[in-house]
């Protein structure tokens, strides 16, 4: 498996599949290690994170399959690969414009990633389409199991795993879900959900995690601290509350074709119809204008086009991704316009007409 191949793959959390998924798009879980044989990143010289690099190479490679597992030295990566490993989920904005050694491991499904040399030693993280903690947690379970088996992790017997940030140390676990959640914007109880967050301890990020804006109406829901909780202590913190937010979005959404129908009908048909014929489009526009068509979709106002090929949408026309399918660089004005141009060959293919019902 080569890097070029994902660009023909669906990202696991893109498929569309899974619990609740019209509004949960992804379910994460995220495991901050170190080795115990080796200072944390800040402090580790070139040498020690080479050595480092190599150590939990041979250790990844030795517990799985031949050609299973796509393993890249992030640090002689153009520019553009990795951004398009960032947003695709797979490494993080910070692996991506770090220095040194550094590198990514990931499965043939892109079911889950591995970055060695980010903040710490090593960040394994899994993916599960739509709501389903458990079966993330199985599964990177299971890998954390067998990378330990082969190295020795740093860990402290009252404080627990030892993490570079001190709101990682015990556990080292960050779950997070991820939801689209449009109704709650466009009726603006979104920050009144978020406050309510806040004060039992949870974290709102964007799309791209800390730092990001929350783009087509996307929202990270996270644990904040790790020391002091259990690891199923911690998916029950984070699994409780989705089914919340997702009865709000829910009963946003159905406020709104009761009391808004012809207001909503409007959004969905002119973001549709932009779409469609736009001749020119940025990536921020493209992602509001999709987020408005995934809730139609799901609303029952848009009958021809399924889920998975707007998910689709939202990652194939990123910039990276924009580029690495047309295989030249672009500018900003020359990816708006390829940006158009791949959105009306994939939402007008096969069209006869208006297809949306009134």
């Amino acid at each position: 498996m080569q890097l070029d191949d994902l660009t023909r793959n669906s990202s696991e959390w893109l498929r569309g599949a899974g619990p609740e998924s019209d509004i949960v798009i992804s379910s994460r879980i995220r495991l901050a290690r170190n080795l115990a044989d080796f200072p944390f990143i800040a402090r580790a010289s070139d040498q020690d994170r080479v050595q480092i690099e190599q150590t939990l190479k041979d250790c990844l490679l030795a517990i799985t399959e031949p050609d299973e597992l796509l393993y890249i030295d992030v640090d002689e990566l153009p520019g553009i690969d990795r951004q398009f490993l960032v947003e695709r989920q797979l490494i993080s904005r910070e692996h991506a414009e770090s220095q040194g050694a550094r590198a990514v491991a990931i499965d043939r499904l892109e079911k889950f990633s591995v970055m060695i040399n980010e903040e710490d030693h090593l960040r394994i993280q899994v993916m599960q389409s739509g709501f389903d903690l458990n079966s993330a947690w199985e599964q990177i379970d299971r890998i954390d199991d067998q990378v330990e088996g082969r190295v020795t992790y740093a860990f402290h017997e009252r404080l627990g795993y030892l993490t570079a940030c001190p709101t990682n140390v015990g556990t080292g676990m960050r779950v997070s879900v991820m939801l689209h959640l449009p109704a709650l914007v466009i009726t603006r109880q979104i920050e009144k959900v978020f406050r309510s967050l806040q004060k039992i301890g949870l974290a709102v990020r964007g799309l791209y995690g800390e730092g990001s804006q929350a783009m087509g109406d996307f929202y990270q829901i996270s644990n904040q601290v790790t020391l002091g909780m259990s690891e199923q202590e911690l998916i029950k913190q984070v699994a409780d509350v989705v089914p919340q937010i997702i009865n709000y979005e829910r009963k946003a959404r159905d406020f709104l074709v009761r009391d808004s129908h012809e207001s909503l009908h409007d959004r969905v048909s002119r973001a549709y119809g932009i779409l469609r014929n736009a001749q020119t489009i940025s990536s921020e526009e493209t992602m509001h204008l999709l987020s408005s068509v995934r809730m139609g979709i799901n609303l029952g106002l848009i009958e021809d086009l399924e889920i998975p090929t707007i998910n689709q949408l939202f990652i194939q026309t990123q910039p990276a991704h924009l580029q690495k399918i047309s295989g030249a660089e672009l500018d900003t004005a020359d990816r708006n316009i390829e940006r158009a141009r791949y959105l009306r060959r994939h939402l007008n293919k096969d069209k006869m007409g208006g297809a949306e019902k009134n």
